[in-house]
């Protein structure tokens, strides 16, 4: 297997050839051994399913071949593993097994360039090391205000009876959080702000289109229309390092600017171009996953009356309609934290973990050799029914500290694991806690008649069509 990359190396270039792509997973597969069962046979219609929705076919091969098996996905054998002891194996007891940028994240290169999500070894741990103080808590709390204030002009205009799409809605409104706590970029004051979320959304649609449409590499073709987004928003990124790196004083609230000025431990720090590829990763974790959250929170406390109720209760109880502060947020708002963690059990915004195989390796009786494509699935791991009861329910109790502490270790995944857990978590909970807060402070959500939710995989979870909601006034 490949050498991992030394610190001061970048990674090895990854091909965009689709062409290339397939040949070479051909190639891979035939000088592979044996396989974990499962359906190996090429089947289009298979694929096709997998592809639009995935959890009750993951959950019925775990139901026949157990928390190991292999699926034949278009060309390639991909081994899905599910359940407690497989979520603790991949991202923490074995995850130095794992590689993520040779496994689907490398589909993301051309977007994200080198960063977190798209490395391993050294230059992911060098990288990782120097951006850790830009997420502390003192960092975080500093981004409250931001929070709170783009949250309440968002609210601005509501009222009850309304009927609002949430989804597209804390969309924008993560979007705009993210630029000003991100890059320090406000779009409601800067051009350039507005232009990067414009040039961002743009080029990440890519990732949410047709397998088919991915082949496609001509003029006009969805690939080139996201390279030529991905050049303009690079321009625009790449400046602001400049402009941050001649700043003199000390750096500056929002994280690209710690960013610029952070050190590693030897004094190295990160070049311009690292520095993009990190920020543009955050811009998109950190928007994407927030939205998703938000968006399925609203949903599950509108076909959850019970929920709301508790929740309600307890904000009119600790804020009295106030803004909540970063204390309130930490530890006096609880069946909120047990509603937001039911919802991500749910619904895990980053639902699948692929990686690839480093070297072979045995899991529960099961050969798996080296090169697999290997991942774990929070999403189907999450509603197992051997490990949760009546999993498909919405019972944020399931989260009290007792309950917790009875969980078996890699039950319960949102947010990965081990060394490599979302180096943004922090960041991410503040944003959808604030946002939740203040919104369920002026309304209850309720769904329109007949409404029933279908859920989108690509890139993370999102309700397909939206999320409309209809505005009712709070109870006071």
């Amino acid at each position: 297997m490949r050498t991992p990359p030394q610190p001061t190396q970048a990674p090895a270039p990854v091909t965009s050839n689709p062409v290339a792509r397939v040949l070479a997973d051909l190639a891979d597969a035939r000088r592979a051994g044996a396989y974990p069962p499962g359906p190996t046979s090429f089947s289009l219609r298979r694929t096709h399913r997998l592809s639009h929705d995935p959890l009750p076919l993951l959950l019925g091969w775990y139901e026949q071949y157990g928390p190991i098996f292999t699926v034949r996905v278009v060309h390639a054998q991909q081994v899905f593993m599910l359940g407690p002891a497989a979520n603790h194996y991949v991202t923490v007891s074995h995850a130095e097994n794992f590689g993520w940028r040779e496994g689907a994240f490398k589909d993301l290169v051309p977007l994200l360039g080198d960063a977190l999500l798209t490395t391993d070894g050294p230059y992911h741990d060098r990288a990782r090391r120097i951006m850790m103080p830009a997420f502390h808590r003192e960092r975080i709390e500093g981004m409250l205000d931001t929070m709170v204030e783009e949250t309440q002009r968002a609210l601005a205009g509501w009222h009850p009876g309304m009927v609002v799409d949430v989804y597209g809605w804390a969309r924008r409104l993560a979007m705009r959080i993210a630029l000003r706590t991100l890059l320090g970029l406000d779009p409601a004051e800067s051009k350039r702000g507005g232009e990067a979320a414009h040039q961002f959304e743009r080029a990440l649609s890519f990732y949410g289109r047709d397998f088919t449409l991915w082949l496609l590499r001509g003029p006009g073709s969805p690939w080139q229309k996201m390279q030529t987004a991905r050049g303009r928003l690079d321009a625009i990124v790449l400046d602001e390092i400049r402009r941050r790196r001649g700043q003199n004083g000390g750096p500056g609230r929002d994280v690209l600017s710690m960013l610029v000025a952070a050190r590693d431990e030897d004094g190295s720090r990160l070049s311009d171009g690292e520095i993009r590829d990190q920020v543009t990763t955050l811009l998109f974790a950190g928007h994407d996953t927030s939205t998703s959250a938000i968006t399925f929170l609203m949903h599950e406390l509108a076909c959850n009356p019970t929920a709301l109720s508790r929740l309600r209760d307890e904000q009119e109880r600790v804020l009295g309609g106030e803004p909540p502060t970063v204390a309130q947020l930490g530890a006096e708002l609880p069946e909120l934290e047990m509603a937001i963690d039911e919802t991500l059990r749910l619904y895990p915004p980053a639902w699948i973990g692929p990686r690839r195989a480093l070297e072979a390796f045995e899991f529960e009786g099961q050969e798996v050799p080296a090169g697999a494509y290997v991942a774990y699935c929070s999403w189907a791991s999450h509603r197992l029914p051997d490990v949760w009861e009546d999993p498909g329910d919405f019972k944020p109790e399931r989260f009290t500290r007792e309950n917790s502490a009875r969980r078996p270790k890699g039950a319960y995944v949102p947010f990965g694991g081990g060394s490599r857990i979302c180096i943004g978590k922090r960041l991410g909970q503040t944003v959808v806690k604030v946002v939740s807060t203040l919104l369920l402070q002026r309304f209850a959500p309720e769904l329109p008649p007949g409404y029933e939710l279908s859920v989108r995989q690509m890139p993370t979870l999102s309700p397909r069509g939206g999320l409309p909601v209809i505005l009712a006034a709070a109870r006071r």
